[in-house]
């Protein structure tokens, strides 16, 4: 499958305005009281970063645009995994299987929730192999996170546990999880659902 290719989205006061369905002069009146983050070009204009506009949605409560989301889907890589799980050995087995049986795939580890936050915003992964037992943020709360946030473009999420506790699988599922399994792993399986995944995803790259 092909990568899609990295960009920045930039919008101006008026593009902001334009999508939040105000005048341009409360954008700018936002930028000025310091509510929304923005730099300014050499002519003095204004210029917003994606991620910094839903950040202050969210923090106002206001409704993220549907055309602001569809951008951020725009951004997924399709051809990224990001496998999440504090046991650094199942971790590395998993990065190395997918390696091998993946080989088109960059695979990314992140061994906590903070770090697996990280990633997820820098490399936008459309993958995501989440452990729920994990330390710092919980893999319940970064699935949720992970669904609730257009920044991170609606990646796949397969999620997976150690935990003997039947109700672990529904409420992964109704927090956004798109698949389950318990541990130890079945790779085959996962794979199998990566590249199922992949089949869905694959029209909205283009390919």
């Amino acid at each position: 499958m092909a990568k899609s290719i990295k960009k920045i989205r930039i919008f101006s006061a008026l593009e902001v305005a334009n999508l939040c369905g105000v005048v341009n002069q409360t954008a700018i009146n936002w930028i000025r009281n310091g509510y929304l983050k923005a730099f300014t070009t050499p002519g003095g204009q204004y210029r917003i970063y994606a991620e910094d506009l839903v950040g202050f949605l969210d923090s106002r409560g206001m409704r993220v645009p549907q055309e602001l989301e569809e951008r951020f889907k725009d951004d997924i890589d399709w051809g990224a995994i990001l496998v999440v799980d504090d046991d650094a050995e199942l971790n590395d087995l998993l990065k190395r299987w997918f390696v091998r049986k993946l080989s088109d795939y960059a695979v990314h580890q992140a061994f906590d929730g903070f770090e697996a936050g990280r990633l997820l915003a820098e490399k936008k992964p459309g993958f995501v192999v989440l452990d729920i037992d994990l330390p710092g943020i919980d893999g319940h709360a970064l699935c949720s996170k992970i669904k609730g946030d257009p920044v991170f473009g609606n990646p796949f999420i397969i999620a997976m546990t150690g935990l003997d506790r039947p109700e672990e699988a529904q409420a992964m599922l109704s927090e956004g999880a798109d698949a389950f399994f318990a541990k130890p792993l079945d790779f085959d399986a996962v794979t199998a659902v990566v590249a199922e995944f992949a089949e869905k995803a694959r029209p909205k790259d283009g390919a």
